[in-house]
């Protein structure tokens, strides 16, 4: 892993931005995946996010700071279409009295460019922006 410290496998989980304190927890989601961020040189992230039947590219950059930031886009073609989403996020800072603290990233999402939703006929517009948090797998 070097002095990256996103190399590895993340559970990756994404919610709408709902204010409502009623909406159900499940009513939130906006996706889910697995993220495998692999070696690049300095200052680069690079990987792929998927799911069964769906990958894309992320390349992007990483910031060394407090907390580290992380920016960058997957992209790729599902079902003959261009899917192209944009993230920012940030490492999660060990708590020096936490407990069993995994590393964890948290940040924004947005769906760059549209494409067809889950349900027949439907639209998933670009524009939309969601929260997302991810939680390295243990190795």
């Amino acid at each position: 892993m070097g002095d990256n410290p996103f190399v590895g496998r993340w559970t990756y989980r994404s919610l709408t931005n709902d204010p409502k304190l009623e909406t159900a927890f499940n009513a939130l989601e906006f996706g889910r995946a697995t993220i495998e961020f692999v070696d690049a040189p300095m200052e680069i992230l690079a990987g792929t996010i998927g799911g069964t039947g769906w990958s894309l590219k992320l390349q992007g950059s990483r910031e060394y700071g407090t907390p580290m930031r992380a920016r960058f886009q997957g992209t790729g073609t599902i079902n003959n279409e261009t899917w192209i989403y944009n993230y920012e996020g940030w490492l999660v800072p060990h708590w020096p009295d936490g407990v069993a603290q995994q590393p964890a990233i948290v940040g924004s999402v947005i769906r760059t460019k549209q494409h067809a939703g889950s349900q027949p006929g439907s639209i998933s517009p670009a524009g939309v922006v969601a929260s997302f948090y991810a939680v390295r797998e243990a190795s």
